[in-house]
């Protein structure tokens, strides 16, 4: 009986272990050039490198953006969650990576457990450890424009936008 007990005590030790939902935490794009360079890739790091994202944060420094945020009533766009949520999404849940400015944990999550290269060779293991992935082109456009909604009376082609920056893992 005791035995019995001792059995059915370390199952549900096992189950409750399972039911914790691991704790995901953002890793850096640093972490994710080490792959995401490669021509066999798909060249994802040096894509988004040379589009407007990483300087989004940067950005809000400027001349154009101290006007922008002026006819808001902000006083300092850097520093602004108002400004944040879209110039460097990631400055509130991890502050390190706020310079980072859109990067590529902004749009599909938090990296700890998808990063590992046993996962990321499994694009289904790597969706079950947090990879955000967009079943359709609506979904990504869905995405994009929680930002690019009209920002500050600009105009916003997504179409246009999204040949310069998509940035595809290519088939095998």
């Amino acid at each position: 009986m005791t035995r019995r007990l001792a059995l059915a005590g370390l199952a549900l030790a096992i189950l409750a272990g399972m039911a914790v939902a691991q704790e995901l935490t953002y890793v850096g794009a640093q972490k994710c050039v080490v792959c995401h360079k490669s021509e066999a890739q798909g060249r994802q790091f040096p894509i988004w490198e040379g589009t407007k994202h990483p300087k989004s944060c940067e950005a809000l420094t400027s001349p154009k953006a101290a006007e922008a945020a002026k006819a808001m009533g902000v006083d300092r766009p850097a520093d602004d969650p108002r400004c944040l949520k879209c110039h460097a999404p990631l400055a509130a849940e991890a502050p390190e990576f706020k310079t980072e400015g859109v990067s590529c944990e902004t749009c599909h999550g938090p990296g700890s457990a998808y990063r590992k290269l046993n996962i990321m060779k499994d694009r289904a293991e790597s969706a079950k450890n947090g990879l955000i992935l967009y079943g359709s082109p609506e979904a990504i456009k869905a995405q994009c424009m929680t930002c690019h909604e009209n920002p500050h009376g600009i105009a916003f082609d997504f179409a246009s936008a999204w040949d310069k920056i998509k940035h595809p893992v290519p088939k095998k």
